[in-house]
């Protein structure tokens, strides 16, 4: 009975042991083999295309030609060649043998150099397999085709097409990369894209699986960098079973194709662009062209600028120092930081003719060259100075001696809030990183605040023409041109574009119609007799303002040519800011010389577009 007893309660744990394992565990085993025998794969989806305002391609995706070896289909050749090679060796003494683990390394590269040989014969090339890629892509990414061969060209894609067996472990495999077709046009604005090594699929499972991605990429500055996640594909992905070693041996489990990412239509008019980045060619500045209506962002150039296309798929250490050298980097039209020069006269009128310091029926002063302000000569512009001159005559010569008097009558707190009315002070809050917040409205609080000085009569006078305590961006520049030409005082620029966006509308100016009037038209006659008449496009009224500012260096004085316009005159429609750097200390560089011939450019090829293409027009009222 006790033996009998000793039997029962064994088969009675045996049973339970049984029940135990396959009633309540069986799901943790099953799942502990579903980790070790399966693993997920992810593939990212193509970058959504940047269109520009007319539907031009400005940055797309191309194929990219690769050719690869999948290596779970070369385990029978693995092994043959294994034992050759183990073959080969067994004559050596066994100091001086490889191990086991190096036999099989230089089994794989024997057989992955003889796939390539069949491509070297191909495309008559001499390529060599790279020995420790090849050992890390078995020992990690075992799942994932082994690229022999990158970045085909097109007739070597189609040699191989042809020539390969379709059962072959050999294929050209077809991946998507980032292009650029106007490759260094508006490459600060556009911007471009670095590699992401991992990439995420959302709502895909297998997120406990051991996990093989292939490289997508993410923006890295402008657009590509703003809107990544609108931009940004759906990755795709799929589950094998593999054997014990990694290699795959069945299809796949599940599997989920890569979505392209949204699309994305930009303000920019790639004519304007490209018109504008010619004449900037080999100089230093930055213009920004703008819709007066809608703020849309038309042109923006930043020069020097660099090939997008360097950068895919990634950027080499010769041309990351080449662009850092000639300070490429840097984006001038939202991140330089300038003195305005003569172009801030406009708000200096502006602001005279509001406190009512200046008439525009009357002479308001004669210029004998000079004036002194306290025991300081501040010259003008003119060496022999302009004799008499009223507003529209000021403005159209850009006389100083007008502008001084101007500034300090009205004194620097009402200078400085009109520039702040107009946005001078701020960034603009445009759709794109970077943007600088730097620009500087100087008035005595501030110099008292951060210098611990007091406001000088000079500083006035500096101020009224565009110089001393005052820097803001081209950008802010041609929203303020912008604002202008409709008789506001705030434009929010944009770099993307809408179909029928509405025009916008901000505080007037406070000019009366006459007033207005009276500074458009010396704008106008700056560019038909005045000091902007490199500017001039037949048939074309335009509005500008020519202006030249330094800045001080280790090495000298540099100076600024700028130019600020507005055209049509009679229905504004399009605005203009252009600065140029000289590369020489101490030379003879202004606006109506340096500036204005890409003003004319930019508004001839503008004229040209909207006589081929007419748009809708907003009518715009007076201020």
């Amino acid at each position: 009975m006790v033996f009998y007893a000793l039997i029962a309660v064994m088969l009675l744990t045996l049973i339970s042991g049984m029940a135990y394992r396959q009633l309540f565990t069986s799901g943790l085993y099953s799942e502990r083999e579903r980790l070790q025998n399966q693993r997920r794969v992810i593939v990212p989806g193509p970058r959504g295309t940047i269109y520009d305002r007319n539907g031009k391609v400005l940055v797309g995706n191309r194929a990219r030609f690769s050719v690869v070896l999948n290596l779970a289909e070369l385990r029978p050749e693995f092994r043959a060649e294994f034992s050759k090679v183990l073959r080969a060796y067994r004559g050596q003494p066994r100091e001086d043998r490889p191990t086991a683990e190096q036999l099989e390394r230089i089994a794989r590269n024997a057989v992955a150099q003889r796939y390539l040989d069949q491509i070297n014969g191909i495309l008559a090339r001499h390529e060599r397999v790279q020995s420790g890629s090849l050992n890390r892509h078995f020992a990690q990414t075992l799942l994932l085709p082994y690229i022999l061969l990158d970045d085909l060209a097109p007739d070597e894609y189609a040699r191989l097409i042809e020539r390969i067996p379709v059962d072959s472990p050999l294929q050209v495999y077809a991946s998507s990369t980032r292009h650029y077709p106007y490759a260094s046009a508006a490459a600060h604005a556009l911007g471009y894209v670095g590699i992401d090594n991992n990439p995420e699929a959302e709502e895909f499972p297998g997120d406990d699986l051991l996990t093989f991605k292939m490289k997508g990429s993410f923006g890295r500055d402008g657009i590509e960098k703003q809107f990544d996640a609108h931009l940004q594909g759906q990755a795709g992905g799929a589950i094998y079973r593999v054997d014990p070693a990694g290699f795959k041996v069945d299809l796949p489990i599940e599997k989920r194709l890569p979505v392209q990412g949204r699309n994305l239509t930009t303000s920019l008019d790639i004519d304007l662009q490209l018109a504008a980045e010619r004449m900037m060619a080999g100089k230093v500045g930055a213009a920004v062209a703008m819709d007066v209506r809608t703020g849309e962002v038309l042109a923006m150039v930043s020069a020097p600028s660099y090939d997008l296309n360097a950068f895919v798929p990634r950027l080499g250490v010769a041309t990351a120092k080449s662009i850092e050298e000639n300070g490429a980097w840097l984006n001038r039209a939202l991140q330089g930081a300038y003195a305005t020069g003569s172009t801030f006269k406009i708000i200096t009128a502006v602001a005279g003719l509001r406190a009512g310091a200046i008439d525009r029926t009357e002479t308001h002063t004669i210029c004998p060259g000079y004036l002194m302000v306290g025991n300081r000569r501040f010259p003008c512009n003119s060496r022999h100075g302009h004799g008499e001159r009223d507003l529209v005559g000021a403005i159209r010569d850009s006389c100083n001696i007008f502008f001084y008097k101007t500034g300090v009558d009205i004194g620097p707190e009402l200078l400085a809030a009109e520039a702040r009315r107009f946005g001078y002070d701020r960034p603009t809050g445009i759709e794109l990183p970077g943007e600088t917040r730097r620009m500087l409205v100087g008035d005595p609080s501030w110099k008292m605040e951060k210098l611990k000085e007091r406001w000088f009569p000079g500083d006035t006078a500096n101020m009224s023409i565009g110089q001393g305590f005052l820097d803001t961006t081209p950008l802010q520049v041609a929203a303020f041109v912008a604002s202008f030409a409709r008789g506001e005082t705030h434009t929010k620029p944009t770099i993307l574009h809408v179909a029928n966006r509405a025009r916008q509308r901000s505080a007037p100016i406070g000019l009366s119609p006459a007033d207005y009037a009276a500074v458009v038209n010396g704008m106008e006659q700056c560019v038909q007799i005045g000091t902007g008449r490199f500017a001039r496009v037949d048939g074309l009224r335009i509005a500008a303002k020519t202006g030249t500012a330094q800045r001080r260096t280790a090495g000298g004085t540099i100076e600024l040519a700028w130019m600020i316009a507005f055209a049509p005159v009679e229905n504004p429609q399009i605005a203009l800011a252009v600065i140029l750097e000289s590369q020489e200390v101490d030379a003879n560089y202004g606006g109506g010389l340096h500036a204005a011939p890409v003003v004319q450019q930019v508004m001839k090829t503008w004229k040209e577009i909207s006589e081929r293409e007419p748009v809708a027009t907003f009518q715009i009222s007076g201020p």
